[in-house]
């Protein structure tokens, strides 16, 4: 296909096209001088995203193998977890801790809300032994759109010593997280959503805490080792060959990051969700998510009844070169998800929503052309100048 396609998904995102040609410099020896200088360059890149000072480690790996890191290097099997879910996400790092033989106390809360925190301070004041190891969360669930408080769950965490593990592979560089300050020991995040370069490397920050607890940890690692990370890491390389292309494609998004200011990055991604949320209400359709919970990188939106979610997204597809992503397990075939994060502008959305007009007139769902454009249009004309 040579026509311009709409990559409207929670991940993989659109890259820049400033990173795609940095994604195209030579290679490097990976145990040279110019590798150290691009690792420790990125390092502290990605330690500003994170507002962080704590070791941030870099791995060549999907955002699941950064999740396995967080739990082989600073739990035990036999360690009793609370596991925090609202949706697919959630389950996955629940499962990843089962496997390594953790004690996994799963709570689960419907799919489309956030966590409650009145239940995780009751499940901690329970806790009279203080049992449990490290808390589970996911910042962002992808899978339906919803964004957990995390500053919330720190204070409701108080003196417990259980750690804080954050999946945040959808979140960092999306909506503000503010690590050292709100005593967040681990997040993992991944480098093809909010960091806008191509799948393939994950990061870990670990606080001194964390670094405790890694000491009497005994599952097994060698690939996910983040002591020997932060080994090679001090002499300016990693254990294992690194992604040399995605790095240098992540020095040039660390820039854009840096020249706008972490502020804009923040306020821009609420403006596209705004913008988005606008448009699809405007069409009488329902968000699986509430307002004050809904996510700054991607909103899942209900199928019109009678109409099924894949019919959406392939009309979409093969007609509008407009890519959306579906729902998962429970969900199906029931909600489409529409990605609004990273290297995505306020027209990638008026798009989206045309042809979302369309799709659904032309599936028989009762629809008013224009009335989402211009939902969609009322708000980027409101917000003019702010951003």
């Amino acid at each position: 296909m040579y026509e311009k396609e709409y990559l409207m998904l929670p991940g993989p995102t659109p890259v820049p096209p400033r990173v795609l040609r940095a994604l195209s410099e030579p290679l490097i020896n990976h145990r040279g001088p110019s590798f150290k200088t691009l690792i420790e360059e990125v390092t502290e890149g990605v330690k500003y995203v994170y507002q962080t000072k704590n070791d941030v480690l870099i791995l060549p790996s999907s955002g699941t193998g950064g999740m396995e890191a967080a739990i082989v290097n600073f739990l035990s099997a036999g360690d009793k977890v609370l596991a925090l879910s609202i949706g697919a996400f959630g389950d996955r790092f629940a499962t990843i801790a089962q496997t390594y033989g953790c004690i996994v106390d799963k709570v689960d809360f419907e799919w489309g809300t956030a966590v409650d925190l009145n239940v995780v301070k009751a499940k901690l004041a329970a806790d009279v032994n203080k049992e449990y190891k490290a808390i589970l969360v996911t910042h962002n669930e992808t899978a339906t759109g919803v964004c957990n408080d995390l500053k919330g769950l720190s204070e409701i965490r108080g003196d417990h010593p259980a750690l804080i593990l954050v999946d945040s592979v959808s979140g960092l560089g999306v909506m503000e997280v503010k690590t050292d300050e709100w005593g967040l020991d681990v997040i993992v995040t991944a480098a093809q959503k909010g960091f806008m370069i191509p799948p393939g490397v994950a990061f870990v920050s670990v606080s001194p805490r964390a670094w405790a607890a890694y000491e009497k940890s005994t599952a097994p690692k060698f690939y996910w080792d983040l002591g020997s990370a932060k080994k090679f890491l001090e002499k300016g390389q990693t254990p294992v060959t690194p992604a040399i292309p995605q790095l240098t494609g992540l020095r040039e998004a660390l820039k854009l990051f840096r020249e706008k200011g972490m502020d804009y990055i923040f306020a821009k991604q609420l403006y596209l969700r705004d913008i988005t949320r606008a448009g699809a209400k405007a069409l009488g359709l329902k968000m699986l998510a509430d307002d004050a919970v809904a996510s700054a990188a991607v909103t899942a939106v209900w199928a019109p009844e009678g109409i099924e979610a894949k019919a959406i997204n392939k009309k979409m597809r093969e007609e509008y070169n407009v890519v959306l992503a579906g729902g998962q397990k429970k969900l199906e075939n029931k909600i489409f998800r529409i990605g609004h994060l990273g290297y995505v502008q306020h027209l990638d959305i008026l798009a989206t929503i045309g042809a979302l007009e369309m799709t659904l007139k032309e599936l028989g769902y009762p629809v008013e052309l224009g009335a989402g454009v211009k939902a969609a249009q009322e708000v980027i004309m409101s917000r003019k100048g702010l951003l």
